[in-house]
């Protein structure tokens, strides 16, 4: 366990990074988008690095999404989608800019595939505003607990069932999720069962609709949480 205390630059920028997602957030939020900031800029334990990840956990119309982010003139640099795994769900992700990333669902999550997100820390547009961090765990698998002056980090590895309490999630997904980062730390990262660019002319939902008549896989996860 190891007390790190923030310096006035690392605050200044925590607060950059937090009004850039808050801008965002509100975009999304006044058109009826539940969204989250997931990540080191919810917990705070950020860095130069440090993206800014916001996620709406559930399968939304794109089109609508897309319309709020450019109604609020946020500009979408690019457009493209991910399935890590055939067992995962296909993700939309729409790119800002090298640092910042809107990402949602194109197929419901179970419950495994959505406490992913509060394993990394999770926070909502109200407890942004109210300048909250949160509890959750990084890429190093370090259990970050905000402080007044900074956060307390400790491995996760050998208590796992007290991290997924603190966090209010089952032991499954801190098992899995320690056991993919550790893995990654060992033989890197492996590449993913599908990530396709998305032509501007075409929507996401059109997109996964061709990969899904043609990919069994993509059909059968498709179907296992519709």
């Amino acid at each position: 366990m190891k007390e790190i205390i923030y310096k006035k630059s690392h605050w200044t920028l925590l607060s950059n990074l937090r009004g850039k997602a808050k801008k965002i957030l509100l975009a999304l939020e006044r058109s009826n988008f539940n969204c989250i900031l997931y990540g080191s800029v919810a917990r705070g334990d950020v860095d130069k690095n440090s993206d800014i990840d916001i996620v709406i956990p559930e399968v939304i119309s794109s089109f609508l999404l897309e319309s709020a982010l450019k109604k609020s003139e946020i500009e979408i640099r690019n457009r493209y989608m991910i399935q890590a795994t055939p067992k995962h769900p296909m993700k939309a992700y729409i790119e800002i800019d090298d640092f910042t990333t809107v990402s949602f669902p194109l197929m419901n999550l179970s419950k495994i595939d959505r406490e992913f997100y509060k394993f990394g820390g999770e926070l909502s547009l109200k407890q942004l505003l109210s300048k909250l961090r949160v509890y959750g765990v990084n890429k190093k698998l370090m259990m970050i607990k905000p402080t007044k002056i900074g956060h307390i980090e400790q491995s996760i590895i050998n208590i796992e069932n007290q991290v997924a309490k603190n966090l209010g999630i089952s032991t499954q997904i801190v098992l899995n999720r320690s056991n993919t980062l550790q893995r990654r730390e060992k033989i890197g990262r492996t590449g993913v069962f599908i990530k396709k660019q998305i032509d501007s002319s075409e929507t996401f939902e059109l997109a996964l609709k061709k990969i899904t008549n043609i990919n069994p896989a993509v059909r059968r996860r498709m179907k296992k949480y519709y």
